[in-house]
């Protein structure tokens, strides 16, 4: 057996104990897995197999949920609707972050920034704290200060600007 092998199942052990020793629910969890347990075999489904499955799969969903809360939780959003309120919400969460002048959009885990900014610091900071939401793919900095032409339209026809 290797040390990875090892260590998941004793953290999946230990997981199970925690979940079923929790001072707080643990009563509760250890009585709602007898009443499975013991509906299963009053139904006739309570095979030794089908025992041995609910088992295997209650240990992996406590398995799972110590995973997620040893990870601080963070997953990665399954669409790009959901992966954008997570950017905002991680974006501006400090009270001086510049909700109203900033536009967020995402496609297919890419994120746009654009919009106007104070300063060269604060752009900086937004893409930073942007790359480091789980999920997203990458980070397109379109943020400018004031009296600059924006990146996206610099070069285009028509347009002024440095």
């Amino acid at each position: 057996m290797s040390k990875l092998t090892t260590f998941v199942a004793g953290a999946g052990v230990g997981a199970a104990a925690a979940y079923f020793f929790d001072q707080d629910s643990g009563n509760r969890r250890r009585k709602l897995a007898a009443d499975k347990a013991s509906r299963l075999t009053r139904e006739g489904a309570g095979t030794v197999q089908g025992a041995a499955q609910s088992a295997g799969a209650q240990a992996k969903g406590v398995a799972a949920k110590a995973q997620h809360k040893a990870t601080g939780g963070d997953s990665a959003p399954g669409d790009d609707n959901t992966l954008k309120s997570k950017v905002e919400t991680e974006i501006f969460r400090e009270s001086d972050a510049p909700k109203g002048s900033v536009d967020i959009t995402v496609v297919e885990g890419i994120v746009e920034l654009r919009g106007q900014v104070d300063d060269q610091a604060t752009a900086e900071a937004l893409e930073m704290k942007t790359r480091m939401v789980s999920g997203v793919r990458d980070v397109r900095n379109m943020l400018h200060l004031p009296g600059e032409t924006p990146p996206n339209i610099v070069g285009t026809p028509g347009a002024s600007g440095s």
